[in-house]
């Protein structure tokens, strides 16, 4: 057998980052390569006017031009202007919050982020998607508000928070079971997002975990702008979150980032820091895809308990409202 034979296969990733770091440096926030071979590049182009965000698009693409990879798609990722867009697109912008599976802080993320965006001065409505398990009216302190409809079109209510909002769990009896098969749950889903939500700019969809009819409903019929994935740091939840990015990939959703949430705990007694759960595995991942970390919410005691009773932390001041913040402002990066 050749020596040739035994060379490592090369790493068209690395190679392809190689490529371009003396070209866009910092600005290259994302790339990974599909398995057809198609290069996906997120550049930041923050602060760029048009014409130096197209040469650096030109740039990059031909510095690839010579290599044996398949189609090259660039995504820039831009700081939202005060000034108004020349063309405003019609309806809100839906961001579809996800995981591979269950209990990773989803739905508490979801709110918060919603609240968090509401607090930039965004007009922001949520969905909630989990239809069999709805949590959205008990985070928001919205369980007593029952939704009204206007010839069969729901009308949302309005949560305390500046937050409009709909849940299955404001249209049913409260403890009952929602025992629907698939095209049902679609349906009500559908009716969720059909609603009369004015003038909002941000509609947030916290999704149940995996990727069943409901998540295939609202791809198919209301295509989101992008898609967070939400993952503790542990392995088994990152297999699953990598999963879900899989399916958004599949159905063409960009992926607007990774969240690592529950990261890190500090005892409020003795302030000692641990990481029951790991640490940096969420970032590490969205590294290895090519997807920007959008940052960390800690594991904490107070989001539990504000949250229990309908208090969004992001609401109010201090380190894990500015998490959320943080948060709010990574997703005010459109993606063109």
């Amino acid at each position: 057998m050749s020596d040739q034979a035994n060379d490592p296969v090369p790493n068209p990733l690395a190679a392809i980052q190689s490529r371009l770091a003396p070209i866009a440096g910092d600005r290259l926030a994302g790339a990974r390569v599909g398995a057809t071979g198609a290069v996906t590049l997120v550049l930041e182009t923050g602060g760029m006017d048009a014409a130096a965000r197209d040469a650096l698009e030109r740039d990059v693409r031909a510095a690839l031009a010579d290599m044996d990879v398949g189609d090259i798609r660039v995504a820039h990722m831009a700081e939202r202007s005060d000034a108004a867009p020349a063309a405003a697109p019609k309806g809100p912008r839906l961001i579809a919050v996800g995981s591979g599976k269950g209990g990773v802080g989803k739905s508490t993320l979801s709110a918060n982020l919603a609240v968090a965006l509401a607090r930039k001065g965004r007009k922001v409505g949520l969905v909630d998607a989990d239809i069999y398990g709805p949590s959205q009216p008990r985070l928001l302190a919205a369980e007593d508000l029952k939704p009204t409809a206007r010839d069969k079109q729901l009308i949302p209510v309005h949560s305390r928070w500046g937050v409009s909002m709909l849940s299955m769990g404001q249209l049913v009896e409260a403890g009952k079971a929602i025992a629907w098969r698939g095209p049902m749950a679609a349906g009500a889903l559908t009716q969720l997002l059909e609603a009369d939500w004015g003038d909002i700019d941000d509609l947030v969809i916290d999704l149940p975990p995996g990727t069943g009819d409901v998540q295939l409903t609202m791809i198919q019929k209301f295509k989101p702008a992008g898609a967070v994935i939400v993952s503790t740091p542990q392995d088994l939840a990152l297999i699953d979150a990598t999963r879900a990015i899989a399916f958004f990939e599949k159905a063409d959703v960009p992926v607007m980032g990774v969240v690592e949430n529950m990261a890190g705990y500090v005892c409020p007694h003795c302030g000692e820091a641990s990481d029951p759960f790991g640490t940096g595995g969420a970032e590490a991942e969205a590294k290895r895809l090519g997807y920007p970390f959008l940052g960390r919410i800690p594991l904490s005691i107070d989001i539990r308990t504000a949250s229990d009773a309908g208090t969004p932390p992001a609401a109010g001041e201090g380190p894990i409202a500015d998490a959320f913040a943080a948060l709010a402002d990574s997703l005010l990066k459109g993606v063109r």
